[in-house]
């Protein structure tokens, strides 16, 4: 690891996750994540069950199906571990994100839609970095149908600043960019 190296340490717990993609034949893109939670060490339950350490607390799956605008066209939800014997009775709400957008406003959308006791925890925090997943996947993702306006992923981070070297070397148009104010709009 190229962490810094701290002695006399003991794991406790070990979560996993991976995010997966596809390109499928019918023109649509299936991005999946999985999530596996569990100890490092033995531990007693509350109930007074043993948990040994590498069993499954959550082991979860989701696959969302979208097209290539973004736009969840369907989701398969698997739980083959969880704590709490009502625990899948929250796959059923992430229905409700079919039709929504893997852009911007994503996350928002994930709270309105699942936030509280709607859904699940960890389902959620699954779902968010899909996004990520599926960006990561699309060639024309980043592509804007404006070619005035820069591509939606730069001004994300510091190494896609619009005054930094990555703008300046693959969006050399858009270095030092500020977007325009609307006419008729004041800040006031």
């Amino acid at each position: 690891m190229p962490l810094t190296e701290i002695p006399h340490r003991t794991p406790q717990h070990l979560r996993d996750v991976r995010y997966r993609s596809f390109e499928r034949p019918d023109g649509l893109w299936d991005i999946e994540g999985e999530l596996h939670d569990s100890k490092a060490v033995d531990r007693v339950l509350s109930s007074g069950q043993l948990l040994r350490a590498g069993t499954a607390i959550h082991h979860m799956w989701i696959r969302a199906t979208i097209n290539d605008a973004l736009q969840v066209q369907a989701i398969e939800v698997a739980m083959d571990s969880h704590p709490l014997g009502n625990c899948p009775e929250a796959a059923a709400a992430l229905q409700k994100m079919v039709g929504c957008h893997m852009g911007r406003g994503w996350r928002k959308s994930i709270q309105e839609h699942l936030g509280g006791v709607s859904s699940c925890t960890h389902l959620r925090e699954l779902l968010f970095n899909m996004a990520t997943a599926a960006f990561q996947s699309m060639p024309n993702v980043f592509a804007d149908g404006d070619p005035g306006q820069p591509p939606r992923h730069l001004g994300q981070c510091l190494g896609w600043d619009f005054d930094g070297p990555g703008v300046a070397a693959h969006y050399p148009q858009f270095v030092h960019w500020r977007p325009q104010p609307v006419a008729g709009k004041s800040g006031a």
